[in-house]
């Protein structure tokens, strides 16, 4: 049979003598290298990064961040097995220089460093910005659901805890009469019944003993004032997602940066939906990007009328398409649309020409409502409401606010359209050829350094793609030479490579013919 052959396992390989061989001059772990020795670790606050002169020393904390960006880079999250890699993957031999930290502590760097590494992927977005790879004008902000490291059935709302107590109540009710039965029945000193009356009795002591692990859980939901209690992952909350479903999660927020759909800043909460996140995520998007003015765009998730009021105070310029909400147009009643406001003498309209005045003020709710006494002779009354004190106009005392919003969104629907395009790309890259969907760690801290990890790393895969490799090589080696300001450093750098290879090769020379050489015997 003719078949391509391999080399005989006992042939022997001439390998290249230095390990910086075996990696390429375009490998992206040569740009992982150079940016993380860029970093002022002291200053970005991570740990170890200043070491005592006694006890025992402790891993650069740049070696294992670097380990786990190519970790992330390429579907390695889990430390065990970012461990393993460091035996035998030649690209982390090469990057940590051999060393092989154990997987307590590589998994203990991503816990104690949740902070830092927010910081690190704020620097990267500081070097972007200088690659004028950010447009710096208009930002998507979206928010996607994340399972958390909690499954379903250990997350309990008032409504579970209290329908299995009720099924508990039942069952001990059910044993209790049993047992009743049996203890006066005629044979009830029969052993048989006897031990049977032990099985019961033991079943209600274990039922007793669920129902009181379960008031506990009813008393701390009851004493903090949530609606929901985890118990793998305290944080986390039970969300509604795509398809209908419930899963235990996370609410990710990203703002993404028109330009390249690079992401600007994220954050994360445990909030089921996004109403209270568009001041805060649009206000993070302003602050990364150092612009004075940024124009948003979001779904119809993110409308609330307070968020956009904080928005406009702070010079954000808005997009988001309000949700319609009004019953009316399918009872073939008129809408709150069809009613024109007059700005200038504060009043309302009505299709029959009446006029609506302002009689009532909300305080709870900051909003006057519009009211006529001709509602009750009117002839379109069947076609406005249904109400026998006829028809009520509320209007939030910032109202203009959202009427100049609606304009703006239907003067420019190309920006609607866009923000779809510009939000899903980086969840459905994230989600699924990185596969990072999901957290292996739990609580907030653990959460947001993980999240850190990824975003971090979807901005660097999405850089290497606009700009190659060797490209980014330059720019970062340029950025060194002017922070070192030295014209010859360069040069220096490499005589100096050049020196080592020579020197290296001497003694493996010089040890070659040392163990060919016989040793004479003194004895």
């Amino acid at each position: 049979m003719r078949y391509i052959e391999g080399q005989s396992r006992d042939q022997v390989l001439v390998f290249p003598e230095v390990i910086d061989d075996y990696v390429s001059k375009d490998n992206p772990v040569r740009f992982i290298d150079v940016f993380i020795n860029m970093l002022d670790m002291i200053k970005l606050g991570f740990t170890h990064s200043l070491t005592s002169k006694t006890g025992r020393k402790p891993y650069n904390p740049k070696d294992m961040l670097k380990l786990y960006i190519y970790g992330y880079m390429n579907h390695i999250r889990s430390s065990r097995k970012l461990e393993m890699e460091t035996h035998r993957n030649i690209e982390i031999i090469w990057l940590l220089k051999k060393l092989q930290p154990d997987f307590k502590t590589i998994s203990d760097f991503r816990k104690d460093n949740s902070r830092a590494l927010k910081k690190v992927f704020r620097q990267f977005v500081m070097l972007c910005k200088g690659w004028e790879l950010y447009g710096n004008e208009l930002v998507a902000i979206d928010g996607s659901k994340f399972k958390a490291n909690n499954h379903n059935s250990r997350c309990y709302t008032m409504k579970k805890i209290k329908k299995i107590l009720k099924e508990i109540n039942e069952k001990i009710e059910f044993y209790l009469r049993e047992l009743d039965e049996s203890d006066e029945s005629e044979e009830s000193n029969n052993a048989d019944i006897k031990l049977e009356s032990a099985k019961l009795q033991e079943k209600i002591d274990q039922l007793k003993e669920r129902q009181e692990k379960y008031k506990q859980y009813e008393r701390k939901l009851q004493e903090s004032g949530e609606k929901q209690i985890s118990l793998t992952d305290p944080d986390s909350r039970m969300m509604r997602v795509k398809g209908g479903g419930k899963d235990v999660c996370y609410n990710v927020q990203t703002a993404i940066d028109s330009k390249h759909k690079l992401i600007s800043d994220f954050d994360v909460t445990n909030e089921g939906n996004d109403l209270n996140q568009l001041s805060n995520m649009s206000n993070k998007a302003k602050e990364a990007l150092g612009v004075e003015e940024l124009e948003v765009v979001a779904d119809k998730g993110y409308f609330k009328k307070e968020e956009i009021k904080k928005c406009v105070d702070d010079n954000i310029i808005c997009y988001v398409p309000q949700p319609r909400k009004s019953h009316n147009r399918k009872k073939g009643l008129f809408t709150d649309k069809d009613f024109v406001y007059d700005n200038e003498q504060d009043r309302y309209i009505c299709p029959a020409g009446e006029i609506l005045y302002p009689t009532t003020y909300r305080k709870e709710r900051d909003e006057n409502i519009y009211t006529t006494r001709k509602c009750l002779t009117c002839s379109l009354r069947n076609k406005c409401t249904k109400d026998k004190h006829g028809r009520h106009i509320y209007r939030w005392i910032n109202e203009q606010i959202i009427e100049e919003m609606a304009v703006r969104v239907q003067e420019n629907p190309d920006k609607i359209r866009a923000r779809a395009c510009l939000v899903e790309h980086p969840f459905g890259t994230i989600k699924q050829p990185m596969n990072q969907g999901y957290f292996l760690t739990r609580g907030f801290e653990g959460v947001r350094a993980e999240l850190s990890l990824t975003m971090l790393v979807y901005n660097i895969k999405r850089v290497l793609n606009i700009l190659n490799v060797e490209k980014l090589m330059q720019s970062m080696a340029m950025m060194i030479n002017d922070k070192i300001s030295s014209p010859i450093y360069s040069i220096v750098m490499n005589l100096s490579r050049i020196l080592h290879q020579i020197i290296r090769k001497i003694l493996i020379i010089g040890a070659y013919s040392f163990t060919k050489t016989k040793i004479p015997n003194y004895g």
